[in-house]
């Protein structure tokens, strides 16, 4: 198992995070539910989150593919994985296998000897807003192909142009954080826009892309939506101040600013640009741990 430090985490691990987190997933579920259906995933099936966090998408899997079938939660840090076994247990659900490690610190991942079905890999995998974060993201999608069998699904999620995240009439101080933001994951090692390099490297590794396509959603203040990237703003905040890039002070101001640009009549968020991709596997793939 990889140790880390869950203050290497670019946006955290702490309480308020997890709650964003869950309120991220409602919003985006009926997208996920819809991407997954198109992938194929469903009953009896081996399905593969990729970097889960706290869990929210791992338990809607788990309960996809039923006591027949198996989800593997791959995330690094523990304390999101310790949240993910509480919720488990107290669901009933004993068909998630957690498997703690880190994308950038192994060079493959490697769930329990006999976890894969037949020792064939897994049916399919799932992995959102992991690949913007990691350092090595070629290398990282690369073992995650490995954990697939052949023909198996991939549906990734990530950005391909965050910088889309802007409100109508604009609003300075959200384009600042936005800057910031992106400024921030690249301090670190990630890559905000990371999805405009996927489908060149998912052809590298020989996999078939069925589909591919844009999503950006436009919320006005009274929209559930809307509250996705206004929970990002206010967490997202307070860790751009922990992590010195704006000042307490600062950071007062902006919230103000979008709580004026909110009241404005007609505002209107666009959200960050993403890249929904379903590829399949090639059929000479096979399981990293043979």
């Amino acid at each position: 198992m990889a140790q880390t430090h869950e203050k290497d985490y670019v946006l955290g691990t702490h309480d308020e995070e997890i709650q964003r987190l869950a309120l991220q997933h409602r919003v985006w579920r009926p997208r996920v539910l819809d991407a997954w259906r198109r992938a194929g995933f469903t009953v009896g099936q081996t399905l593969v989150d990729v970097g889960c966090g706290p869990g929210h998408a791992t338990v809607d899997l788990a309960e996809i593919v039923g006591p027949a079938g198996r989800v593997v939660a791959i995330e690094r840090s523990r304390r999101f994985l310790d949240f993910l076994k509480v919720t488990a247990d107290h669901r009933g659900l004993n068909n998630v296998e957690i498997v703690e490690s880190d994308l950038d610190q192994q060079s493959e991942v490697r769930p329990r000897e006999g976890l894969m079905r037949g020792g064939d890999g897994a049916d399919g995998a799932w992995c959102r807003w992991v690949l913007c974060f990691v350092q090595r993201p070629r290398e990282a999608l690369a073992n995650i192909a490995k954990l697939l069998r052949p023909g198996g699904a991939l549906v990734l999620h990530e950005y391909f142009d965050y910088s889309t995240w802007r409100m109508a009439p604009p609003c300075p101080e959200v384009e600042e954080f936005v800057g910031a933001v992106m400024k921030s994951w690249r301090s670190q090692g990630g890559e905000p826009d990371i999805a405009l390099s996927l489908p060149k490297w998912l052809a590298e590794l020989g996999f078939t892309i069925r589909s591919m396509k844009p999503i950006v959603e436009i919320a006005s203040p009274k929209d559930f939506v809307w509250q996705w990237p206004r929970s990002f703003l206010e967490v997202g905040l307070a860790r751009l101040v922990d992590l010195g890039f704006f000042t307490g002070e600062r950071s007062q101001e902006i919230l103000k600013a979008v709580a004026a640009a909110e009241a404005i009549p007609h505002s209107l968020m666009f959200s960050p640009a993403l890249l929904e991709i379903i590829a399949e596997a090639p059929l000479q793939m096979h399981y990293a741990g043979k």
